[in-house]
């Protein structure tokens, strides 16, 4: 069984009209959020073999409390740029090419490709999860997967199982 964890960064940063798209950081909620979301993933599991993450600024501030939080040895992490803004098609292909002996991948990345994706893949799982899934992907969201059998090139629409669809808002209790 394989198991694919969705991330969209958390909340960033419009203020600085000078900045590229690329280069925005995380506002002081994204940096919570990343926080939060961070937290919930260790506790929670399942801890990823691999992480494959945007070069964006704010893909990279979501990725930096997970590894701290994972503690050492952190799993490998993949910076890609083709990742950033990347359609549901191009993250689908990526993952589709991933090695065999990796069981649970975290793809750190953006929307619309992000929340499109996780809707393709869920062909199943929980009510409200799924339709909460499809309606709205928001910052800082996570939707963890499962394929249940066959290799990652086997991963397709509606081949997965949605476990868990959880937003920082979900977490966050103050």
């Amino acid at each position: 069984m394989k198991t694919v964890l969705l991330l969209r960064h958390a909340k960033s940063a419009w203020d600085d009209a000078g900045l590229s798209d690329h280069d925005r950081p995380l506002n002081r909620r994204g940096e919570r959020s990343a926080a939060l979301m961070a937290d919930h993933l260790v506790a929670e599991g399942p801890r990823p073999d691999l992480i494959l993450c945007s070069t964006a600024m704010r893909t990279r501030q979501t990725l930096a409390p997970l590894v701290k939080a994972l503690g050492l040895p952190a799993p490998p992490i993949s910076l890609e740029k083709e990742l950033y803004l990347a359609s549901e098609d191009a993250l689908l292909r990526r993952l589709q090419t991933l090695a065999e002996g990796v069981k649970t991948v975290l793809l750190i990345g953006h929307n619309d490709g992000i929340g499109q994706l996780a809707a393709m893949l869920a062909g199943r799982g929980p009510e409200p999860a799924l339709s909460d899934l499809r309606e709205k992907y928001p910052t800082g969201a996570l939707a963890t997967l499962r394929l249940p059998r066959g290799p990652w090139s086997a991963l397709a629409p509606d081949a997965c199982e949605l476990r868990s669809f959880v937003r920082p808002r979900d977490l966050d209790r103050s």
